[in-house]
C-alpha cells in the first residue's frame, strides 16, 4: 500500500476509473452480441438499427479511451460487412 496520500488518492483514482471502463467495455459486448442474435434469427428489421447502436457505442469508447481507436474500427467494420451479408440473403 502506498504511504503518500497524492498515492493512495491515485490509487482510489484509478480503481474507479477501471470500474467505469470494464462497464463500458461489458455494454459493448452486449451491443455487439445484439447485432450477433439480429443476424442469426434473421431479424431483418431490428438489424440496421442494433448495428447502428453497436457502432455508437464503440465510438464512443475509443473517444473516451477505453478501447483503441483502431480496435474500435475493426469491430465496426466487421460487424457491419456481417450485417451487409445477412441482408443481402
Amino acid at each position: 500500500m502506498a504511504n503518500l496520500k497524492s498515492s493512495k488518492k491515485d490509487i482510489k483514482r484509478s480503481e474507479r476509473r477501471r470500474q467505469a471502463n470494464l462497464a463500458v467495455r461489458t455494454t459493448l459486448k452486449t451491443r455487439i452480441k445484439q447485432v450477433r442474435e439480429a443476424i442469426d434469427a434473421g431479424n431483418k428489421e431490428a438489424l440496421p438499427e442494433a448495428v447502428r447502436v453497436a457502432q455508437k457505442s464503440l465510438d464512443k469508447a475509443a473517444q473516451h479511451g477505453v478501447i483503441h481507436k483502431q480496435q474500435a474500427a475493426r469491430r465496426k467494420s466487421r460487424i457491419a460487412s456481417a450485417a451487409a451479408k445477412a441482408l443481402a440473403d
